[in-house]
C-alpha cells in the first residue's frame, strides 16, 4: 500500500467531524505525511496543515530546495490562488512560498504559504491578516480530493 493509499485510509477511518481540530499520520518508504484538520465530511474538509517529512531532503543544498519549490509552483495550480516563491534563506536553507497575489477582502488578507526545508520537510498552510493584527492560521477549505492530490503531490516533490 503506497504513502497516498495509507493516507486516504486513514482519512476515511476519521469519519466525519467539525470543530475539532484533529491530526493523522501516515508513513511508507522513508516518507511522513502529516495531516492536521479541524472538520471532515464526505465531500470537503478544513485543512489546517498538511506536510511530508523525508531524510532525501535531509543535506540538500538550498539550490536542491529552491527547485523543489519552483517545480511545486508550477504543480499546484489548482489552489484558490496561485503559489510563487518569495524568499530563499540560504543560511536557513529554507524556501518561502506564498500566495501571489492573495485573496483579499475588505478588512482580511488570506494566502497560502509553503515552506521547503532542509532537514526533510514541505509543509503548507493558510494564513490570514486584518488590517492592525498580526497574522494567523486559518484552515484552508478544500475538497478531499484536492486534499488527496496535494498530499500526493507534496509526496512525489520530496522523493
Amino acid at each position: 500500500m503506497s504513502l497516498l493509499d495509507k493516507f486516504a485510509a486513514a482519512l476515511d477511518g476519521l469519519g466525519s467531524f467539525q470543530n475539532d481540530r484533529r491530526s493523522l499520520k501516515v508513513e511508507d518508504a522513508g516518507q511522513q505525511l502529516t495531516c492536521e484538520l479541524e472538520a471532515l465530511d464526505t465531500l470537503a474538509c478544513s485543512l489546517c496543515r498538511l506536510s511530508v517529512s523525508t531524510s532525501a531532503l535531509a543535506d540538500a543544498p538550498v539550490e536542491k530546495l529552491r527547485a523543489v519549490g519552483q517545480s511545486l509552483a508550477e504543480q499546484l495550480t489548482y489552489l484558490l490562488e496561485a503559489i510563487q516563491p518569495i524568499e530563499v534563506d540560504s543560511d536557513r536553507c529554507v524556501v518561502q512560498l506564498r500566495s501571489n497575489p492573495p485573496h483579499k477582502a475588505e478588512d482580511q488578507t488570506s494566502y497560502y504559504e509553503l515552506l521547503v526545508r532542509r532537514g526533510g520537510e514541505v509543509s503548507l498552510c493558510r494564513f490570514a491578516n486584518e488590517i492592525g493584527e498580526a497574522r494567523r492560521e486559518i484552515p484552508a477549505q478544500t475538497t478531499r480530493e484536492v486534499l488527496l492530490r496535494l498530499a500526493g503531490d507534496l509526496s512525489a516533490a520530496v522523493r
